[in-house]
């Protein structure tokens, strides 16, 4: 085959020494394979194309380990990674040096039959092509490859390093890392195997350097955007208040209480601009390298910048703090949302989702401490807004998904507020009572009809040190006379001051302020000082007037029901505190691998969680620690939905996870158990599912309890119910039973109940209907108990409290001879097995529709 000069695979046969003979790099794999058993191919020797394939099979044996293949003289070089490749430069992966393996492997994915040589379930997690740094079989034989790869999820400069000394007989092991270079992540900010751990076959990616936009200049992006010089500025897009928002297609993002900044990038050129086009890029610099470890060439990124509390919400006057500091001006996180430009495309035309979709991709992966994507929430604006207000933040941004970029105010970009909160120009102040150097209140305005005017004070929202900054920026700008027109006692805040106490100032100083409304005199009352701005000139302080869009529908009122979920959870806005600490001192499971868990199984969960009342149990100090179990809002979790209190008369209002940004919002408060109830929040008084939880009592071994089951599922069949399994996460098994919800919480749990007695009754050397311990002893308790109107069981795929972190996995019936116990997977394996699977277990669950007529007439 013709080669061309420069090529990968001419450079890695540069100095090649003569080749071995055909059949001798594939005799040892072909050995250890009877290939009329496996379907693994046969291993032959095969010309390769013009750049050298790599591919990284994650392979569950007798243990999972990946397994990495870098292409050469027509076989794939074979090494066993255990724990996998990693892009912190910190990790050293060992990686064992198997048998070559045929280039035809690289797309081999499925089961590998037990009694066979890597017996076990094999999916393809990366492929792409490589390219070796010199020469590729001088380095082999030094024992040090550097190398780079081209993939769906790994790519930059990678090393193999051989550890075994000289003369060693175990020549084989070697340590797999990153290079340092722009990809490198600290695996506590980034982890590739838990972030994306499924089949690229079965969830292509595309190039992971195509999706981070460094492929941009080759071609635009998506029909609609037109090749364009990046130009040296850019006016923002910029959205009206409204108090309602107008039927169609709109992403909801969070608003953020922050400075918006629009990021130009050229080169190795970063810099950052306020919304006037100031150049903030000097006072921004940790913010700069952030941007510059992107990678990208060319592009201009809109967003807004904040400094998060500690409860992770966004504080616009750490803001103000941190951009005048130098130290802390680390803690500034820019959560970007669009994105006018990328290569040499204009992509202002697209529509906004096709941007922010491009956004997504450019950042996968490559999100940091300091730069984030702000996510679409995936609910109402009605009930994004009311929990956004119950979490101090300022409301929601709502956007037209099909709207292009335009600069200016536009009604394409909508802002409702939790509060009427703007900015107003300072035309005075007042001294603090008792001091001469601290202001007491600031006297504000707006400019309206080509004049300033007076809209009252605020006086609360600062302490004594920003009240003595606040007096030291002031104090120079006094001036004999108010520069606002009405600023007159009688009027208003004015009528409470005594005359003369007023300081007027030249009106150059611009403060947000929260307040409640405006008085018939155009005062704000119930006002609150939210900082200093100084992205935004005086001058251009004018009044916002909330309005309705055309075509306006009322605003909606909080919604009870959440929209589906996204295909992928996303932590947004929340920050992950104390996300180190230990939970699980038997296994060192940190808080941040449970909400790396409960992120990573958001598609699975939800759908048993959504629209069903549920109670969490939180662990504030770990599961060794005092649990906490909340059916209530005792205390406001992101995202988590507070139902109507007429779902459940006399009680307080009960709490339901509908979307990832609230499953997560809870990992974040330390739940680790999601408990939920039968029905849903449609059919409240009526459940859709029957569980008995088969409890075993001491001395019970484990595959008496899976006989039980079998018993269990033999007797819902003569009743005319099918049944699916569930492991407990903890010692015991789930047999749920899906019903058309026709009947009350009170037929349902008799019929449970003469379920469980009937078994008892029976089978009493292996079953008891009775509760406590000396009843249980060497037999299993059928808890019929959870089928109770505000009864739970634990959700399918919740993790638990408990030594080990188990999980509670729906299961197939066939499955259970296999399983070691009821926390067969844990929060660190379950993850792993979903991704290894490809048929899911409950499919016909969802559908199946039956009712316990035909069982109410045979326990008669």
């Amino acid at each position: 085959m013709a080669r061309k000069p420069g090529s990968a695979r001419a450079a890695a046969a540069a100095t090649a020494p003569a080749a071995a003979p055909a059949v001798a790099p594939l005799a040892r794999y072909n050995a250890k394979r009877d290939f009329a058993k496996t379907a693994e191919p046969a291993g032959t020797l095969a010309p390769g194309g013009e750049r050298l394939q790599f591919v990284i099979q994650k392979h569950w044996a007798s243990h999972l380990h990946y397994d990495f293949r870098l292409e050469l003289d027509g076989v794939m070089l074979s090494w066993a990674v255990p724990k996998g490749p990693s892009f912190d430069p910190a990790v050293k992966s060992l990686a064992l040096q198997v048998e070559d393996h045929p280039v035809s492997y690289n797309r081999f994915e499925g089961e590998i039959p037990k009694g066979q040589y890597g017996g076990g379930t094999v999916i393809i997690w990366d492929r792409g092509h490589w390219s070796p740094q010199g020469d590729a079989r001088a380095g082999l034989a030094k024992g040090k490859l550097v190398f780079s790869l081209d993939g769906e999820k790994l790519a930059g400069l990678w090393e193999l390093v051989r550890i075994a000394k000289p003369g060693d007989k175990r020549q084989n092991q070697w340590l797999l890392f990153k290079k340092r270079d722009a990809w490198a992540r600290p695996r506590s900010e980034y982890d590739v195997l838990t972030a994306l751990p499924d089949s690229v076959v079965q969830k292509p990616l595309g190039q992971a350097a195509q999706r981070a936009g460094r492929a941009a200049s080759e071609a635009p992006p998506e029909a609609g955007a037109r090749r364009a010089a990046l130009p040296a500025t850019l006016a923002p897009q910029l959205a009206t208040l409204v108090d309602s928002v107008p039927d169609g297609h709109w992403i909801v993002e969070s608003k953020f209480d922050g400075y918006r900044v629009l990021v130009r990038i050229e080169g190795d050129d970063i810099r950052i601009f306020t919304r006037n086009g100031n150049d903030w890029t000097d006072k921004l610099k940790p913010l700069a390298e952030a941007v510059a470890a992107l990678g990208v060439n060319c592009a201009w990124l809109d967003g807004e910048i904040v400094v998060l509390d500690d409860a992770g919400v966004p504080n616009v006057h750490r803001l103000q703090n941190a951009i005048d500091h130098r130290t802390r001006n680390k803690d500034i996180v820019l959560f970007a949302f669009d994105l006018p430009f990328l290569g040499d495309s204009d992509l202002r035309a697209l529509p906004l989702q096709a941007r922010r979709g491009l956004l997504q991709q450019l950042l996968e992966g490559r999100e940091s401490a300091r730069l984030r994507f702000s996510p679409a929430l995936e609910a109402p604006p009605g009930e994004l807004l009311s929990a956004a207000c119950k979490l101090g933040l300022e409301g929601v941004m709502v956007k037209q998904a099909d709207a292009p970029y335009v600069s200016g105010r536009t009604e394409t970009w909508l802002k409702l507020k939790c509060q009427l909160r703007q900015e107003f120009a300072v035309i005075g102040f007042t001294l603090r009572s008792g001091a001469t150097r601290q202001i007491g209140s600031l006297l504000l305005g707006y400019h309206e009809d080509g004049e300033l005017r007076a809209a009252g004070a605020v006086g609360t929202g600062w302490d004594s040190a920003t009240s003595r900054a606040l007096h030291a920026l002031l104090a120079p700008l006094e001036i004999k006379r108010s520069p606002a027109v009405a600023a007159k006692a009688g009027s208003g805040r004015w009528a409470r001051r005594k005359a003369g106490s007023e300081h007027w100032v030249k009106p150059e100083v611009v403060v947000e302020v929260a307040f409640g409304d405006w008085t018939p005199d155009q005062q704000i009352r119930h006002a609150v000082f939210r900082g200093v701005r100084t992205d935004k000139p005086a001058a251009e302080i004018v009044r916002e007037h909330a309005k309705q869009p055309a075509s306006a529908a009322p605003a909606p009122k909080p919604a009870r029901k959440a929209a589906a979920p996204a295909s992928k959870a996303d932590p947004g806005l929340m920050k992950v505190t104390n996300a180190q600490r230990v939970i699980d001192p038997s296994t060192g499971l940190r808080k941040i691998d449970l909400v790396r868990y409960y992120e990573s199984v958001a598609e699975w969960i939800l759908p048993h969680l959504q629209q069903r009342p549920v109670s969490l149990v939180r662990a504030p100090e770990g599961i060794t620690g005092e649990l906490f179990f909340q059916k209530h809002a005792e205390r406001s979790i992101a995202g988590v939905t507070e139902l109507d209190a007429a779902l459940w008369p006399e009680h307080a209002p009960l709490l339901a996870v509908n979307t990832p940004q609230a499953l997560l919002g809870a990992a974040q408060m330390n739940v680790i158990e999601f408990h939920t109830w039968n029905s849903r929040v449609k059919s409240i008084e009526r459940p859709d599912r029957i569980i008995f939880d088969l409890d075993p009592g001491e001395g019970v071994t484990w595959p008496a309890l899976l006989e039980a089951a079998e018993l269990m599922r033999v007797m819902l069949v003569e009743l005319g119910l099918q049944s699916w399994p569930k492991t407990s996460g903890g010692k015991g098994l789930h047999v749920v039973v899906p019903i058309t919800p026709r009947r009350d919480y009170a037929q349902i749990k008799a019929f449970a109940q003469a379920v469980a007695q009937h078994m008892a009754r029976v089978i009493p050397a292996k079953f008891v209907a009775v509760m406590g311990p000396k009843h249980r002893v060497g037999k299993i308790f059928i808890d019929y108990l959870r089928n109770g109107q505000g009864q739970t069981a634990v959700a399918a795929f919740s993790a638990r409290a408990r030594p080990g972190m188990g999980v509670s996995m729906p299961v197939a019936w066939e499955q259970l001879p296999e399983l070691s116990g009821g926390a067969h997977w844990t929060v660190a394996t379950a993850r792993d097995y979903l991704s290894l699977r490809k048929d899911d277990p409950w499919s016909d669950y969802w559908g199946t529709k039956q009712t316990i007529t035909q069982g109410l007439r045979m326990l008669k």
